[in-house]
């Protein structure tokens, strides 16, 4: 069993920054496809980037690409998505999850790929 916590959430002006973390307790993260997935109140939860076991393959969301970069520390058990040039439209929870299937389906964005899912960590941007 794979136990997720984020951290790095708050409340910023448009035009900043933040940094997620995702931290991993009860298995190591090592072998599992790690995504970022976000919710805004009233909406379904989204996909917002993924990253391999390896962190040799990225994905992202078409909203985000280019502004926000995701990447893991194996050593660490840890997952990080920086978010720059944020926008209040990119208010919302955001959730880590981890899982296997990714590896089979090819898809990283797909909420049914990932087994394990963190509680989420708010974040919101005033304009």
């Amino acid at each position: 069993q794979v136990q997720l916590a984020e951290s790095g959430g708050g409340l910023v002006q448009a035009g900043g920054s933040l940094r997620l973390s995702c931290a991993a307790s009860g298995r190591t993260l090592r072998n599992y496809a790690m995504g970022w997935f976000r919710q805004a109140p009233g909406k379904e939860r989204e996909f917002v980037a993924a990253i391999s076991w390896s962190g040799g393959s990225t994905y992202y969301a078409d909203s985000v690409k280019g502004r926000f970069t995701i990447s893991r520390d194996n050593a660490k058990d840890t997952v990080y998505l920086q978010l720059n040039s944020l926008k209040p439209e990119d208010t919302a929870v955001y959730y880590c999850a981890a899982g296997l299937r990714p590896y089979v389906t090819g898809s990283y964005s797909r909420k049914d790929g990932y087994d394990y899912w963190g509680q989420g960590t708010q974040v919101t941007v005033s304009s």
